[in-house]
């Protein structure tokens, strides 16, 4: 065999012993003690580096509470919540006429209905009355005249059975209107009682 073959030969076999992964850890450690010492302490680090970003994810998780397994509230704490939405909505204003507190035959019959749902569906609940008055007047006058509106109907509702203790009352004068404008159609709508269900 020419020298030119055995060059070749030679080249063959390292391509050979190189391509067969026979350079590992080992011959690292042999060699070169410096780069060795690198691949064990990598070794270590991404172990811990890998738990740090897992203990990140698991503490994201749990902020924003997918692992969270306890409920911010009580379920009788829901359910009277619930029920107080679904109830809110048949507990109807009463309306006034200009200037007065009286109750009309209609104010009457809409806080029987009121009181009923009060005693019945919401007995855990107490209730707020919200007095409003129309845009006319000074704001103290009318604060005045809403508290005496939301008065009258807690005195009504406490003669059908409605515990005092479970109602409330605030004026809020012309502060809050329902409806804006400056005519008898507004002004009708803003002359009312609310009736506010308390969580």
């Amino acid at each position: 065999m020419n020298m030119f073959g055995k060059s070749v030969l030679a080249i063959g076999c390292l391509g050979v012993l190189v391509s067969a992964g026979c350079a590992n850890k080992e011959v690292v450690k042999k060699d070169n003690p410096i780069a060795a010492e690198t691949v064990n302490k990598a070794a270590f680090i991404a172990p811990a580096a890998s738990a740090a970003v897992s203990n990140q994810n698991k503490e994201e998780h749990r902020n924003t509470g997918i692992e969270s397994k306890t409920p911010t509230s009580s379920p009788s704490v829901v359910r009277q919540t619930v029920q107080a939405e679904a109830v809110q909505p048949s507990l109807e204003n009463v309306y006034f006429n200009f200037d007065s507190s009286a109750l009309s035959t209609t104010a009457r019959d809409t806080l029987t209905r009121s009181a009923e749902v009060l005693m019945k569906s919401l007995k855990d609940n107490s209730i707020r009355i919200e007095g409003n008055c129309d845009e006319r007047g000074s704001a103290e006058y009318n604060l005045a005249l809403g508290e005496r509106r939301a008065k009258v109907a807690e005195k009504y509702l406490t003669t059908l059975g409605v515990p005092s203790g479970r109602i409330s009352v605030v004026s809020y004068g012309k502060e809050k209107p329902a409806v804006q404008g400056s005519d008898e159609a507004a002004w009708a709508k803003n002359r009312r009682d609310e009736f506010v269900i308390q969580k």
